[in-house]
């Protein structure tokens, strides 16, 4: 069964966790040839087949089908004022949707946690999704709107594809082998409290794409504002929208604000 942990989709406090180092950007890597696949299909997790403990520890050791076994060694996140979630080892890190929300959502063309050949591990995997909290998954179709081999914009909130294959995030060296499946797979596996030592790598990429000063999230904001539109409308760039989505972040009225003081500059 996957790991129990407290849902943490609305505001709750978490508890204390040893301070991680802060995220900065990758060292020796350009972002454009990551901000080309982010908004072009997925960069593309899975019932833990076993939970036990660590000898001479009290951490849950969680035996998973792809990647590495690991441990649960941070708190949930809470959430603030804004409806950022917070972690309380990386505070610049704030997406304000949770791995479940991006699912419920309707992301990635129902067809993320699909069944993979790896180039990245040699591995194949599949039934991935069953690592993922049920709760994450109620009222869903797995077959259709989780693991399919087929893309469809349908599934997607704003009916519209985005992102580069999983082939080109993998030539690309973007994915590493302890989440062959990619960025949001290390995402659902941090934010239930995994800790590793990419996730500043991680948390970069993120940073650079939706972050305060995040290429994509800037992007957005301008055309809303160039549009006259309202913060929220659908129908501006309806793409980058779903991009962002998938990175953990939904544009709100709060962020728009900020964000047009840069534009009018």
């Amino acid at each position: 069964m996957p790991p129990k942990r407290r849902n943490n989709d609305s505001n709750t406090s978490s508890g204390t966790s040893k301070p991680a180092k802060k995220a900065k950007k990758d060292a020796g890597t350009s972002n454009s040839k990551e901000d080309q696949l982010i908004a072009g299909k997925n960069d593309s997790s899975g019932t833990s087949k076993s939970t036990k403990k660590d000898a001479g520890s009290s951490k849950r050791l969680i035996a998973v089908p792809c990647g590495d076994a690991f441990s649960l060694t941070a708190p949930a996140p809470s959430r603030n004022h804004l409806g950022q979630l917070v972690f309380e080892d990386v505070p610049d890190f704030r997406p304000n949707l949770s791995p479940k929300q991006v699912v419920q959502m309707g992301s990635f063309g129902g067809t993320y946690f699909r069944p993979i050949k790896s180039s990245v591990t040699g591995e194949s995997y599949n039934q991935v999704w069953k690592e993922l909290p049920d709760d994450w998954l109620k009222g869903l179709n797995v077959k259709t709107q989780i693991a399919s081999s087929i893309y469809d914009t349908e599934v997607n909130k704003y009916k519209v594809k985005c992102g580069g294959s999983l082939d080109m995030w993998e030539s690309s060296g973007w994915i590493n082998k302890q989440d062959p499946y990619g960025w949001f797979m290390w995402y659902c596996r941090y934010y239930q409290g995994r800790r590793t030592e990419d996730d500043e790598r991680q948390i970069g990429r993120w940073s650079r794409c939706a972050g305060l000063k995040g290429r994509w999230r800037q992007n957005l904001i301008t055309k809303v504002y160039r549009a006259g539109a309202s913060f929220d409308a659908a129908a501006v760039s309806p793409v980058v929208r779903q991009t962002l989505q998938h990175w953990g972040y939904e544009l709100n009225k709060h962020d728009y604000d900020l964000g047009v003081k840069r534009v009018k500059k």
